[in-house]
């Protein structure tokens, strides 16, 4: 805020508020009680055009009578919020089923549709899955309702993939190999499913790119934790039980500006990432056939 004189300070005052007073249908007499003062108090905070300011005290109660900041009141803010209201609207922590698509995601997807989303998965991301490949990754924590749960998530998957928005996913490089190998997280997963999992990869990829772009960055030079940004509505890190959802500017253009990092500094890049698959399946298949 740039600085303003004492005159100036006290006119912005009155008008804010007579305007947080008509948006919270308050009277005269109403904020009067609720702060403990005459209603002739309040008339005169209301009235004139002098260059005196009432007291911390009383600027303090009207605000909080009023459910607005008494920063803003004087002139010193922008945002009308309290504090603790500019928190719990900027910053929120909910649960992340392990779940497939809850709905809480999928509300997500369908309020940013038409917006660019990025996305750093925290392994092959789930709209890019054969069925088999979801029923044997969440078998384990959903047991009998892993069916119902496929089920339905399918539709939700169907509409991320068809909805009008952009989607960008960054990946770390050893994420592809260790799956393409079936090492690590996929040490698992027989041949067969890997290969008719990066099939319906290269599919879905052929399908929908360059509406869909995935780009696998070096991740001993760039970390990422898993996070997806919706456009400029919000950015969601996956902290493994809980999503933590950013949705003030400042905060979701940093890491927007991250993931535009991954692109960049991308190992493989969105154009290349189709032959790099075929390339690492080529030479698995090679080495298993000289082993």
């Amino acid at each position: 805020m740039s600085k303003l004189d004492k005159r100036t300070r006290a006119m912005l005052l009155r008008t804010r508020l007579v305007q947080a007073m008509e948006t919270s249908h308050t009277s005269q007499s109403a904020l009067a009680r609720a702060i403990g003062v005459d209603r002739s108090t309040v008339s005169q905070l209301l009235s004139g055009d002098g260059a005196r300011l009432p007291n911390a005290q009383v600027v303090g109660e009207c605000a909080a009578a009023l459910g607005v900041s008494a920063d803003w009141l004087l002139g010193l803010s922008d945002r009308p919020e309290s504090a603790a209201d500019l928190v719990a609207n900027s910053l929120s922590v909910t649960e992340a089923p392990r779940a497939l698509v809850d709905q809480q995601i999928f509300d997500w997807h369908r309020e940013a549709a038409g917006y660019k989303i990025r996305h750093v998965p925290a392994a092959l991301p789930d709209m890019l899955k054969t069925r088999a490949m979801l029923e044997r990754e969440y078998s384990p924590h959903l047991g009998r309702t892993t069916e119902q749960a496929i089920g339905a998530s399918e539709d939700r998957l169907n509409f991320m993939l068809t909805a009008q928005s952009d989607y960008e996913i960054a990946l770390p490089l050893y994420e592809i190999d260790c799956f393409v190998r079936g090492e690590g997280y996929y040490r698992d997963l027989p041949r067969d499913l890997r290969r008719s999992q990066a099939a319906r990869i290269r599919e879905i990829y052929d399908q929908l790119y360059p509406r869909l772009r995935l780009y696998l960055f070096d991740a001993r030079r760039l970390y990422c934790s898993p996070v997806t940004i919706f456009g400029p509505l919000q950015a969601v890190i996956y902290a493994g039980g809980h999503y933590i959802a950013f949705r003030d500017t400042e905060r979701v253009q940093i890491l927007t500006r991250h993931f535009d990092l991954l692109v960049r500094e991308a190992t493989v890049s969105d154009r290349d990432f189709p032959a790099y698959l075929s390339e690492r399946e080529s030479s698995v298949s090679a080495s298993a056939r000289t082993s």
